[in-house]
């Protein structure tokens, strides 16, 4: 394992003026060393987590880091600046600057390295031998927790065996020693105020604890996650730990980061006073502090202000019960957290569909893939099977496309329970699932199909959430999540799918089937351009989602007009990033070095019917290939309606073609799209002034460059 920074990668001069040139003169040292492997990629990774909360931190400290595909390892850059740069601290620029680096998949020895570091920062101790360090190997060695080689004379003194150099990696091998050092004050039930993410004591018998003191310490339980779970995840620990210490209040954080995290023990939650949850993402299994007094901020707080933070924890808990408006019984939903008070109801209801449809995808691939190929084997009289636990022949190929008929029609019977249930999900969280699985399976039962799922999850989101704006005594609020909630919203959402909406909704599904049964001519060339507009206009968002969903809906109850939608949907899929293959292929000139890379990987991706390939281009160019892109889609659509082509498969590209009805011209038409596509964005590139040279065109190449990732973000969307 290499070291996570040397002397090579210190600058004691850093002259940059601003963050994002502080960042590029740090990045260029580690792109010399070999750690990161293209520079414009890495940068764009650093300025989109800068973008989400500025780095800088009170004390003179930015911490610049991001996790991306083109970090070959763990890696720590330090530059110290005279002028001081401003990362966005209250208190005025940073001197001491610590570019983190984290491949996607970095390994827990050096991300347990990059938490320590995190921790050191808040140690005045390190800041300060950091700013009087005369050479670059001397940070390097201070960072990297080794003994001056200068000082051998004072290393007894200095550094007992119990107290090791400051430093991440001394930090991180010390944590257990510091544990025990924190922890020596017993306390009635845990032996005192621990560090920051060390794991929950076994707890004590009753018997054999000391005799408890006259007033029992207050006790706080703490969870703290930042986007990357790298630095402000630990740091915020660390500065609660310390403040908890100076007013001898017992403290247990739960560090939810990068190198993994240890739950907190039930017990310790139970015996806690109250809860401080400093996070910016989601915090994981919110609902384990129900009833306790919560302050809930962001990661920075904890960072810049942790005694207010327990001030605040222990005025909520003098207070006495927990109001309802505070109770953590009652959390946001999970896509609701990363949203802006300013967020109007439409943008949550487009979220909440985009939360189900995301879910039921795999439904998707799982079920339409198994039937397409039972229908490959067993031709399309492969329905009429029998059951195969009641007939199954080993050796017979029609036994084997009955089973993967039959399996695959099982889990495509799931696609309406549970996009229902995850609309449900996404407006009210967990209490939201039994309700919307319970309304899906009515909306099929009245044969109100996909439109009665949409209408179930969205009903059974609201009624949970009405359920939970009551105010109930603290005695039931136990039983509110487990007992009260499902049964009420059930019987509820059962009611109204039942009695009330499920009627219409059906006979609705029915006409909308009958139009699309009886689609032909002009009528269906129109809505295949239309839909092919859709898919191709945001690339996997939430105008694609919406045709997607359409197409499949249409084959829980197939006929030649939604076989005909799905075929166009996949086919104006397929275009956006087989154009932009072509067009590096035949223009490589107009496209940066990046981008050619990501245009060979596009055309596995277009073929595969993975939209997303198309991203990177559209996001360093969206004027010139979203519209572009949009053109071929349509063209591609239009074509695949007027030649009648069909389509049983709800995913696969190229790979299910010998299931699709007039294959020829399918293809036919997706090439169509695809030159269309590429000669607009040629000729765009070409009359326009070059983006593509830019710097920070090369950013969203890091999705395509890697295939796998853009593969993860299909399943989301299609």
């Amino acid at each position: 394992m290499s070291e996570l920074i040397s002397a090579d990668l210190v600058d004691l001069d850093l002259s940059a003026a601003t963050k994002d040139a502080a960042a590029r003169s740090l990045a260029e040292r580690m792109v010399a060393a070999g750690r990161v492997t293209d520079l414009e990629g890495f940068l764009a990774d650093v300025a989109a987590r800068e973008a989400q909360m500025p780095t800088g931190l009170d004390g003179g400290i930015g911490i610049p880091h991001c996790r991306s595909a083109h970090v070959t390892e763990p890696t720590l850059a330090f530059g110290r600046s005279a002028a001081g740069i401003d990362f966005g601290a209250a208190d005025g620029p940073a001197d001491l600057v610590f570019l983190i680096a984290a491949p996607t998949g970095g390994d827990a020895d050096h991300l347990s390295i990059l938490s320590s570091l995190a921790r050191q920062l808040m140690d005045e101790a390190f800041t300060g031998a950091l700013r009087s360090a005369a050479e670059p190997a001397r940070a390097a060695a201070l960072i990297r927790g080794e003994q001056p080689d200068q000082q051998p004379e004072q290393r007894p003194e200095q550094q007992p065996e119990e107290e090791p150099q400051s430093g991440p990696q001394a930090a991180s091998r010390s944590e257990s020693r510091s544990e025990s050092r924190s922890e020596s004050e017993p306390g009635p039930e845990a032996d005192g105020p621990r560090s920051a993410d060390a794991p929950a004591p076994e707890p004590t018998a009753p018997e054999a604890a000391p005799e408890a003191p006259a007033s029992a310490p207050f006790r706080i339980v703490a969870v703290t996650s930042c986007p990357t779970g790298i630095a402000h995840t630990y740091m915020a620990a660390e500065s609660l730990a310390k403040a908890a210490r100076a007013a001898e209040v017992e403290l247990t954080v739960e560090t939810q980061g990068s190198a993994g995290f240890q739950r907190l023990d039930p017990q310790l939650i139970a015996a806690a006073d109250g809860v401080i949850l400093a996070h910016d993402v989601e915090v994981r299994d919110r609902e384990r502090f129900a009833g306790k007094p919560l302050v809930d901020v962001g990661v920075k707080a904890g960072i810049n202000r942790p005694a207010e933070l327990i001030a605040e924890v222990r005025e909520k808990a003098a207070r006495g019960p927990v109001p309802a408006a505070d109770a953590p019984a009652r959390p946001t939903a999970p896509m609701d957290q990363g949203a802006e008070t300013t967020d109007g109801f439409a943008t949550r209801l487009r979220t909440w569909l985009m939360t189900g449809v995301s879910y039921m995808v795999p439904f998707v691939a799982a079920g339409g893939l198994l039937i397409a190929l039972a229908f490959a084997i067993g031709g399309y009289t492969v329905d009429k099977a029998p059951s195969v636990a009641d007939h199954f022949l080993w050796t017979e190929s029609a036994s084997w496309a009955a089973l993967f008929f039959q399996v695959g029609s099982t889990a495509f019977g799931f696609l309406v329970p549970v996009l229902a249930g995850f609309i449900a999900y996404g407006m009210a969280d967990r209490p939201g699932l039994v309700p919307g699985f319970v309304g899906g399976a009515v909306a099929l039962t009245v044969n109100a199909g996909f439109l009665g799922g949409l209408i179930a999850g969205l009903l059974a989101g609201a009624v949970v959430r009405a359920i939970q704006r009551v105010d109930v005594p603290p005695v039931l609020r136990g039983i509110m999540p487990v007992v009260v909630i499902p049964l009420l919203s059930s019987a509820a959402v059962g009611f109204l799918m039942f009695l009330v909406v499920g009627k219409p909704i059906a006979a609705l599904q029915k006409a909308l089937t009958g139009w699309l049964s009886g689609l032909s001519g002009a009528n269906a060339v129109i809505l295949g351009v239309l839909l092919g507009l859709m898919m191709c206009f945001d690339l996997g968002g939430p105008l694609n989602k919406v045709a997607y969903a359409f197409a499949v809906g249409g084959l829980a109850n197939p006929n030649s007009g939604s076989l005909k939608v799905m075929a166009a949907v996949m086919a104006a899929g397929m275009v956006p990033p087989l154009a932009m293959a072509l067009a590096t292929t035949v223009r490589g000139r107009l496209f940066t070095r990046a981008e050619r890379e990501n245009g060979k990987a596009a055309w596995v991706l277009g073929a595969s019917f993975i939209t997303e390939g198309a991203i990177p281009f559209a996001a360093a160019d969206p004027l010139r290939v979203i519209p572009s892109a949009m053109v071929g889609g349509a063209v591609t659509g239009g074509l695949s309606m007027a030649f009648g082509c069909t389509l049983r498969a709800p995913h696969g590209g190229v790979f299910v073609v010998p299931l699709i009805g007039q294959p020829l011209l399918y293809l036919l038409a997706v090439a169509a799209g695809t030159v269309v596509s590429a000669a607009l964005v040629v000729l765009l590139k070409s009359l326009g002034a070059p983006a593509a040279g830019t710097p920070g065109t090369d950013a969203p190449a890091a999705d395509a460059t890697h295939p796998q990732v853009s593969t993860h973000r299909e399943v989301t969307t299609h």
